[in-house]
């Protein structure tokens, strides 16, 4: 586990690296929820158990890196 940042949480680095078409509209959904919007796009989200939710339901698409 990442240790907690200036402001008190834990992030998360989110990166596509696959494209979302031909994939079902609630994956493209999910993507566009975690602020990817393309391949090699990085978003930095909480570490939060509804984020996590959102990464377990895409992990063919993008890769996660712990930050602090």
């Amino acid at each position: 586990m990442a240790k907690p940042s200036s402001d008190g949480e834990n992030k998360l680095i989110v990166k596509q690296i696959r494209s979302s078409i031909g994939t079902k509209p609630k994956h493209r959904a999910t993507l566009k929820a975690l602020g990817l919007r393309g391949i090699g796009k990085v978003n930095i989200v909480p570490d939060r158990p509804e984020i996590r939710g959102m990464i377990a339901r895409v992990p063919h698409l993008i890769t996660v890196v712990e930050s602090a």
